[in-house]
C-alpha cells in the first residue's frame, strides 16, 4: 500500500513538472534573448545602474559564435611545441640500446657480434662505430626538429571597455596546423546624442504597440529581419494556442547606455531600458484574460540593441533579459 502511494505521488509530481514545462513559452521574447549585436553577440553587455544584474550573451542568434572550447584549445596550442618528438624518442632509444649493447658486449668479451674478436683494436673499432652512430642519430634528430613547423607566438590583443574599463579576455594564437581565422572587425566607441536617445524611446513604444496589434508590416519597419523572424515566431505560437499578447500604455521609466560602438560602417547601441506597460494574454475567441492584469502595469527591465548604417535609421536588432 505504501509503495503504491509513493508511486502515485511520483507520477503526479512528474505530470505536474511536464505540465509546467509545456505551459511555459520556450525561448519566448519575454524572459529570453534573441537577435544580433554584431561582433559582440557572444559577449555579455556591461552592467549599468538601470540593469545592475549581469545579462547573459544573446542565446538565439544567427550570428557566428565561437565553437565551445575553441579558445581553450587555441590557448593550449603553444604548449604543443614542447611535446617530445616521436622520431627523436625512437632515435634516442635505438642509440641508447646500441651503446648499452656494445658496452655490455665489450665487458663480456663478445664485441658487437658481427665484428667479433677481442683486444685493444676491436675495442677502439667498437668505440668509433658507436660514436659514429650517436653522431649520425643526433644530426638526424636536430635536422628534423629544425624542419618541423613551429607556431609563431602572437601578441595578445586587449579591447578595453569604454564604460567599465575592464579589459576583455585576450585572443590566443592558433597553431599553424589549423586554418587561419579571419581578422575580427575593427570597432571603436561612438557617442550617443540626444536625438539618438529620442529615437530609442520612440522605437520602444512603437515596437511594443506593433507587437500587441500583431502588425507585421510595422514590426518589419522597426526591427532587423533576424529579430523580426523571432517576433513573428512568437506571434505564431500565440495564435496556435488560441491566444493574443496585448501590450499597450508603454512608458519608459529609465534608460542608460550600456555600450555603443561602430564596426564595418555599422553603428550599434545597447541600451538598458526600464519601462512599464499593460501586458496581458487574452483568449482569441472569448476575449477572456488568460494572464496579466489589464488595470495594473507591469515593470520590465531589458537590454535593447539598436543598429543603423548609411542606408537605414536606427532599428531594433536584439532584446536581452536583464
Amino acid at each position: 500500500m505504501i509503495g503504491t502511494k509513493f508511486r502515485t505521488a511520483g507520477a503526479l509530481a512528474m505530470s505536474l513538472a511536464v505540465g509546467v514545462m509545456i505551459a511555459s513559452p520556450a525561448d519566448a521574447r519575454r524572459g529570453g534573448s534573441a537577435g544580433s549585436r554584431g561582433s559582440r553577440t557572444a559577449i555579455a553587455p556591461p552592467v549599468t545602474k538601470t540593469a545592475p544584474n549581469q545579462a547573459a550573451p544573446v542565446q538565439r542568434t544567427m550570428a557566428d559564435k565561437p565553437a565551445p572550447g575553441q579558445a581553450n584549445a587555441a590557448a593550449a596550442r603553444p604548449g604543443a611545441a614542447s611535446t617530445p618528438n616521436k622520431f627523436g624518442n625512437m632515435a634516442k632509444g635505438l642509440i641508447g640500446g646500441l651503446v648499452m649493447g656494445g658496452l655490455i658486449g665489450m665487458l663480456l668479451g663478445n664485441g658487437l657480434g658481427a665484428l667479433g674478436g677481442s683486444g685493444m683494436l676491436m675495442a677502439l673499432l667498437q668505440i668509433a662505430l658507436i660514436g659514429g652512430l650517436v653522431w649520425f642519430g643526433l644530426k638526424m634528430f636536430r635536422r628534423r626538429s629544425t624542419l618541423a613547423p613551429a607556431g609563431m607566438p602572437v601578441s595578445p590583443r586587449y579591447s578595453a571597455n569604454a564604460f567599465t574599463g575592464v579589459p576583455q579576455q585576450p585572443f590566443s594564437a592558433s597553431a599553424s596546423t589549423f586554418p587561419v581565422r579571419q581578422a575580427e572587425p575593427q570597432t571603436h566607441e561612438i557617442a550617443i546624442t540626444r536625438e539618438d536617445q529620442q529615437s530609442f524611446q520612440r522605437l520602444l513604444t512603437d515596437v511594443q504597440d506593433a507587437f500587441g496589434r500583431e502588425d507585421y508590416a510595422q514590426l518589419r519597419a522597426y526591427t532587423t529581419p533576424e529579430l523580426m523572424s523571432y517576433l513573428a515566431e512568437e506571434l505564431s505560437q500565440n495564435a496556435t494556442k488560441g491566444q493574443r499578447n496585448e501590450v499597450s500604455a508603454t512608458e519608459l521609466l529609465g534608460a542608460e547606455v550600456a555600450e555603443a560602438w561602430s564596426e564595418d560602417g555599422t553603428d550599434y547601441a545597447t541600451i538598458a531600458m526600464r519601462y512599464q506597460s499593460i501586458d496581458i494574454m487574452r483568449d482569441r475567441n472569448s476575449g477572456e484574460v488568460v494572464s496579466g492584469d489589464p488595470h495594473q502595469p507591469s515593470v520590465t527591465t531589458e537590454l535593447w540593441t539598436f543598429v543603423r548604417d548609411a542606408r537605414t535609421p536606427w532599428r531594433l536588432s536584439a532584446i536581452q533579459e536583464a
